[in-house]
């Protein structure tokens, strides 16, 4: 299992919000900050944050936590 404090840190500062503020439902569409652009950017950071590699389709619809962190816990699991 992925530390959850972890994956709101490295999202927190790539949105450059207070990780405080990451709930799980924090998403694109409630987090103002969070456009395209800095989703591959939180993408390329997870994934060398955690040493994964996210597949194109997991990469592009991750666009919560919440389904961060189920798609880092799976790949992590490997």
């Amino acid at each position: 299992m992925v530390d959850a404090a972890r994956v709101r840190t490295i999202m927190a500062s790539v949105l450059e919000i207070d990780p405080g503020t990451i709930t799980d439902s924090a998403s694109m569409d409630t987090v103002p900050s969070w456009d395209s652009l800095r989703h591959m950017n939180l993408v390329l950071a997870l994934e060398e944050g955690f040493g994964v590699s996210f597949p194109d389709d997991d990469a592009a619809n991750a666009t919560s936590y919440a389904l961060i962190t189920l798609v880092l816990n799976e790949l992590v699991a490997g």
